[in-house]
């Protein structure tokens, strides 16, 4: 069951070992706990967060590394508001990457500049949705990643909004968070907003309370999560945070939701904010962001038998159980697959262009490479490139 406590953000009771034990810490702060209202950098909350955070990354008594720091950061789209002369978030993609384009050097600029002060370099590191799913593009992510932690850097990661278009952005930094927190392979993911924590409805309303641990999805049964930042500079919500969790969880990662306020106190260990427990184990890494992070570019439509290989047997998608083909995709891009019913079952990488496939649908692949040459002789979807979403 999930424990509840008096809505006044502070936890009582033993230091949270999770947090303790962890080596690698992911956090995850939004716009609102960076920002004005109105847009611009707020150099005293920035340089609050830095001071928790280079402390975490000292050495505690007897250890012989310090903990190791990724910083996932909203706020280039916030920070660029006020430069451009916009009073509010544009709502327009394209004012929305003039903003980033903005602000994005004007926060890496200030966490450079505050970071400095305790004699920490900074990395900056930009990504889209595109760079999660390829394979090459996944690869080079990781190990920029871990160079800059081996080298005693702190990373700051955002999303590269200045390129990304709706069909491959992230969507919003929680899920980001939540997906390099299983890239970087870290020990504890802590979400910081300007909410203390997931409350059993609206913590503004008077008899409602903070929820201090959830263990499952059961304990989520029944609960008011709202969708709106208070501070109206940010994308995300609550929603975003729990889901952020059940991703990070479901892969083995503990997760602290608090706000930046307590950011200190939610990464010595003590109980505020609300911890969400492990829930699963470690899942192969490019999977986990095929299923949450890509966004499919077509669908392919799947006889029984060929639903049953890849959901049940978990075999690779062969040219014999195809019926259908949806969309423009090119080999590479991600698609859905569909059972006979329409429903998704999986989403894989195709081997093929959109174009060809059609000649292909139900044939065999000796069929095809006696006829078309060797090279299609290959599975349309590698089970190596492929994610079962239904099982």
């Amino acid at each position: 069951m999930a424990a509840a406590e008096a809505g006044d953000g502070h936890g009582t009771g033993q230091l949270r070992e999770d947090v303790l034990r962890a080596r690698r810490i992911v956090v995850k702060v939004g716009s609102s706990s960076l920002t004005t209202a109105t847009g611009g950098l707020d150099a005293d909350r920035v340089d609050a967060l830095v001071d928790v955070l280079a402390k975490v990354r000292t050495p505690r008594t007897g250890d012989a590394a310090p903990t190791e720091v990724v910083l996932v950061s909203s706020g280039a789209i916030a920070a660029g508001l006020a430069p451009l002369g916009l009073t509010r978030r544009p709502r327009d993609l394209a004012r929305q990457q003039a903003a980033a384009s903005v602000g994005q050097g004007l926060l890496v600029a200030r966490y450079t500049a505050s970071f400095a002060r305790h004699a920490v370099r900074v990395g900056q590191v930009l990504l889209t949705a595109e760079d999660a799913s390829r394979r090459a593009h996944y690869r080079n992510a990781y190990r920029t990643l871990e160079q800059l932690l081996a080298m005693g850097a702190v990373p700051i990661v955002n999303e590269n909004d200045t390129v990304a278009t709706a069909e491959i952005k992230f969507g919003d930094n929680d899920r980001l968070a939540a997906l390099v927190a299983h890239l970087v392979r870290a020990d504890l993911l802590v979400l910081l907003s300007d909410v203390d924590g997931l409350y059993d409805g609206d913590p503004s309303r008077p008899g409602t309370s903070r929820i201090a641990e959830v263990r499952g999805p059961h304990d989520l049964e029944g609960i008011e999560i709202g969708t709106a930042g208070r501070a109206g500079v940010g994308t995300g919500g609550m929603v975003t945070k729990v889901e952020a969790a059940r991703i990070a969880t479901g892969a083995g990662i503990p997760v602290v939701l608090t706000a930046a306020s307590q950011a200190a106190d939610a990464l010595a260990g003590r109980p505020t904010g609300t911890l969400f427990h492990r829930t699963g184990r470690r899942a192969a890494d490019r999977l986990l962001w095929l299923a949450h992070a890509s966004h499919p570019r077509g669908a392919l439509s799947l006889d029984p038998g060929a639903v049953r290989a890849v959901v049940e047997r978990r075999k690779s998608l062969l040219p014999a159980g195809l019926t259908g083909v949806e969309g423009d995709f090119a080999a590479g891009d991600p698609v859905d697959l569909l059972d006979e019913n329409g429903h998704i079952v999986a989403r894989g990488l195709v081997n093929f262009d959109a174009r060809e496939l059609p000649r292909l649908l139900g044939r065999s692949t000796h069929e095809l490479a006696r006829e078309l040459g060797p090279a299609y002789e290959r599975e349309v979807v590698h089970r190596d490139d492929l994610v079962v979403l239904r099982g």
